[in-house]
């Protein structure tokens, strides 16, 4: 027999050894990337560095200890965090202190968003504010908006600059859960069966309208996952795939951006200077960094555009190697492995659903980043949760965290969880 209080040893001591690898990491990439902009560091700067590097061993530590839940989730995240922030505060200061405010803001929206979903109990009963939180952002998307990369997706408000569909996820991913968690009883009503499949077309409907088409595709990817995991109706997700095929060609046919991607995704190389530039770029800095990369502030990730944003893992792979991308890549795997497992072993239904649906988002999100960025499919717009540069796809990525955190707050340890 496995001894329990053994394991529970052996878990802490991993855990410190974890926290421990944590600090030295975080410490280092931001103090090389400090040192290479050291003629602009003030003090404020210094302090803000000092301040980082506590939070995320403190948020690590304590989070065990608040929530009773998963302990290795927001390590992952911090991991992730520190590996991104790096890169942005080399690539340009003023992005780095923006991304520094927002990772403080996202560790206090993780523990808020735990706590109130901790304190009320209805979240599986409210499946149409939901909806009207979606299509309230969606419209006030189409009315406020405005055009950035050639889709109608931000809010700007001065110097604040918005992005609601980051945040549509979050509602999404507790609609389907709150469906699927009722669906013997949605499915009595007449044709509530298809009740989930209309109102995600009603807001791939919206994206359309936005042109934000990697998004949509995050959308559809939930859908028919999680029809292909909880319903039995197969035809259903065969004319779901089918109409994700048929947009797909719509959406070449109906916007030129589109028809640009997909023609620089097949031959960048025949138009380098213009079209194909920002990928062939992203390709040679992939290349260049070697296994170990040519070290903070020795690259030159700056020739590729929004290096700090949609191309950052070229910025990664040039100056830290790629061994470093590919633990970028394991960790996101990690992060993914962990939701499904807590969705596995969670035994209430609409919190085992939930899990699953903010696993699939992640692993959707970053698939496609990752294989637009590497030529594997063509590019779209989205960005690589908790590393790149941007406030929206920070905070709710943090918001989604304390989600899942709280999926994992009632399931007992000796469940298998961390085995």
């Amino acid at each position: 027999m496995i001894n329990t209080i053994d394991v529970e040893q052996k878990e802490k001591k991993y855990i410190r050894k974890s926290i421990f690898l944590l600090f030295i990491f975080s410490f280092l990439a931001l103090s090389l990337a400090l040192i290479f902009n050291i003629s602009n560091v003030s003090t404020t700067d210094f302090y803000t560095y000092i301040a980082i590097l506590v939070v995320i061993v403190l948020s690590t530590i304590l989070t065990p200890k608040i929530t009773k839940a998963d302990n290795i989730l927001l390590l992952i995240v911090n991991m992730l965090f520190a590996i991104g922030v790096a890169i942005i505060y080399r690539l340009n200061p003023s992005y780095g202190k923006r991304q520094l405010q927002f990772y403080l803001l996202g560790i206090v929206l993780f523990f808020l968003t735990f706590f109130i979903l901790k304190t009320f109990k209805f979240w599986s009963k409210i499946s149409l504010f939901y909806v009207i939180i979606s299509v309230g952002l969606f419209m006030a998307t189409l009315v406020f908006g405005s055009y950035i990369g050639g889709a109608k997706n931000w809010i700007i408000l001065g110097p604040i600059t918005i992005q609601p569909s980051e945040f549509i996820k979050i509602p999404l991913a507790f609609f389907v859960a709150s469906f699927y968690s009722r669906y013997n009883e949605v499915s009595m009503k007449p044709f509530g069966r298809y009740y989930m499949n209309f109102v995600i077309y009603v807001f791939i409907g919206f994206l359309f309208l936005q042109k934000d088409l990697g998004t949509a595709l995050i959308f559809f990817g939930l859908m028919i996952l999680s029809q292909f995991v909880y319903e039995k109706d197969r035809i259903l997700i065969t004319i779901n795939i089918l109409a994700m095929i048929l947009g797909s060609i719509l959406a070449y046919f109906m916007f030129g951006h589109v028809r640009v991607r997909v023609a620089t995704w097949l031959d960048p190389w025949s138009d380098i200077n213009v079209t194909g530039y920002q990928i062939t770029q992203a390709l040679f800095a992939t290349a260049s960094g070697g296994l170990f990369g040519r070290g903070i502030g020795l690259g030159h990730p700056d020739y590729v555009p929004v290096a700090e944003s949609d191309f950052i893992f070229s910025a990664i792979s040039e100056e830290m190697g790629i061994f470093m991308g590919l633990a970028v890549i394991l960790l996101f795997m990690i992060l993914v492995y962990r939701a499904f497992k807590i969705s596995l072993i969670q035994q209430d239904k609409f919190l085992s659903i939930l899990a699953f649906s903010i696993a699939v988002l992640f692993a959707f999100q970053t698939f496609i980043i990752l294989g637009g960025v590497l030529k594997i499919i063509p590019l779209t717009g989205v960005t690589l949760p908790f590393i790149s540069q941007g406030g929206s796809s920070m905070l709710s990525g943090f918001i989604l965290l304390g989600c899942l955190q709280y999926c994992a707050s009632d399931i007992k340890y000796g469940d298998e969880i961390d085995e």
